[in-house]
């Protein structure tokens, strides 16, 4: 079995952020969302992996900076290039060279869960289905693609329903026998311009010659498509962090809770840091700053700074003793003096000064 990642996309919903760099490269609890995708792949033995990229050599590269040759997983990554976001169908399409008539996982970039996928493709290899869904239930199935489930199967795929007949909703891990190539290959494009893969699936379905089956995630699942599901993702993973301190933690430091300090990073007296969280390897933790529910990336210096359930990312520098909550701060940014309670969404390369 293969696999590809489909890590294009232009990341409208989290711009700022998504401007400069893809959205798979973003670090929740400082690791990239696509390096827990290459996690849960190689949990599976899957060997290769394509990578669906675009659409400027600045977001190609640094997705290829993240993820490298795949060695590092004991995995092989080969990029395939789209030119433009054509949708799910038409990433699969480009993709079938690669394929090269194996089974596959077809992982949307953006996915973040817990439990991996272990399960369903050890069930989808016994099964004999075309395809299978990983799937999840929602308050809000209208807005995803929504599966109708009938025993073991599924009867019916919708693209974001106005009238969802379920609350089950696809995550965005798919599975599929190389069949499926022939019911993308007709497919017209939907109202929003795009190849639909719950089109594909459909037809599978009506031809009715093959099964379509499902399994739901063990855990939990959000999309990192908004800063807001960003965030709720990183207190999610805060919630595994082990207390491992391999920094040097100066006398009237106080450190509580499950916390990770990174190898060369300093935390000064009179710091104050409640875990969960993450600091990142050559830090400078300085002055009277106190964080609560964070993740700092490497090589950032914050002093006298009072920051509550954010992402701080590389390199970036915070001089301010008013509060900051909610935010994601892009990397090699610079934050002074802010109103109190401030919530800041900033992209890499940002000064702000309130």
């Amino acid at each position: 079995m293969k696999a590809i990642i489909l890590a294009g996309g232009h990341g409208t919903r989290l711009r700022p952020l998504t401007h400069a760099g893809p959205k798979q490269v973003i670090p929740i609890a400082n690791k990239p969302v696509i390096h827990r995708i290459m996690e849960d792949l190689a949990e599976c033995g899957i060997k290769e992996v394509g990578i669906i990229v675009g659409y400027t050599p600045e977001r190609i590269n640094a997705i290829k900076d993240c993820v490298g040759d795949g060695s590092k997983w004991e995995m092989h990554a080969t990029y395939i290039e789209q030119d433009a976001p054509r949708g799910l169908a038409h990433a699969a399409w480009i993709a079938r060279d690669f394929i090269n008539g194996d089974d596959f996982v077809m992982y949307l970039g953006d996915n973040i869960l817990t439990g991996g996928i272990n399960h369903i493709v050890k069930e989808f290899e016994k099964s004999g289905a075309a395809a299978s869904l990983l799937l999840t239930e929602s308050d809000k199935p209208e807005k995803f693609g929504v599966a109708t489930l009938a025993g073991n199967s599924i009867i019916k795929v919708e693209e974001k329903p106005k009238n969802p007949q379920s609350n089950c909703v696809i995550t965005g891990v798919y599975l599929f026998k190389p069949v499926v190539f022939d019911f993308i290959k007709d497919l017209q494009p939907s109202p929003r311009g795009e190849l639909e893969i719950t089109h594909a699936i459909q037809r599978i379905i009506e031809s009715k010659k093959y099964k379509i089956t499902y399994a739901f995630v063990n855990g939990w699942w959000d999309d990192a498509g908004t800063a807001e599901a960003v965030l709720h993702a990183n207190q999610m993973m805060l919630q595994d962090v082990r207390r491992e301190i391999n920094g040097t933690v100066k006398q009237g430091a106080s450190i509580t809770g499950n916390v990770s300090i990174g190898t060369g990073s300093i935390i000064g007296s009179g710091v104050i840091i409640n875990g969960p969280a993450v600091i990142g390897d050559n830090c400078i933790i300085s002055g009277k700053t106190r964080m609560t529910n964070v993740s700092i990336g490497d090589r950032c210096k914050i002093h006298d700074a009072d920051i509550e359930l954010s992402i701080v990312m590389e390199e970036s520098v915070i001089e301010t003793d008013k509060k900051i909550i909610n935010s994601l701060i892009g990397k090699r940014s610079k934050v002074t003096p802010t109103t109190a309670g401030s919530t800041l969404i900033i992209g890499e390369d940002s000064e702000v000064s309130l």
